[in-house]
């Protein structure tokens, strides 16, 4: 099987930077979840917070990797001006227009809160460290951030899907 460059482009965004963040999401969660110390000892407090440090961190990078590859790298190749262009396609057929003008307008504005918010939770979960576990409140907010980042990159991946199956980039 070959790849076109812009195949090759659309799969590290979408298939390895996306769904690296996506999937990685329930362990980051369950981490913070479980920084409460009257379910862990103080040594597992330290193991888990470790933990999430690193998982957190790399989701905030594989955020930032998903958005600014598909901003920099195949949104330009979407918006051609070309007849066989996604945005062409998608524009010139009268039931697919919304799939241009909410799924892309999601994707090119709102998407972008998720590596924001990633790296927000990221902050948090380093500066508070183990703070976090006797802070019910940080905690339970930096969970609320990371469910909110998660949400906005779920909505995009999914909008990307269905809009690459409707008008794929050639």
């Amino acid at each position: 099987m070959n790849l076109t460059s812009r195949e090759t482009w659309t799969l590290i965004h979408g298939m390895v930077l996306g769904a690296l963040f996506l999937l990685g999401f329930a362990g980051g969660l369950e981490a913070l979840y479980s920084l409460r110390p009257n379910l862990l000892s103080p040594v597992g407090v330290h193991d888990r917070l470790h933990r999430a440090r690193i998982g957190v961190v790399a989701m905030a990078v594989a955020a930032w990797g998903t958005v600014l590859t598909g901003t920099w790298v195949v949104y330009p190749w979407y918006r051609e001006r070309t007849p066989g262009s996604p945005r062409s396609i998608l524009l010139a057929d009268p039931e697919l227009q919304d799939w241009h003008h909410f799924g892309m307008e999601w994707k090119e504005h709102i998407a972008w809160m998720s590596p924001i918010l990633a790296t927000v939770v990221a902050f948090i979960v380093i500066y508070y460290g183990t703070g976090l576990a006797r802070h019910d409140r940080v905690r339970r907010t930096t969970i609320a951030l990371f469910v909110l980042a998660f949400t906005f990159a779920a909505v995009a991946g999914l909008f990307g899907a269905l809009i690459t199956k409707a008008a794929p980039l050639t």
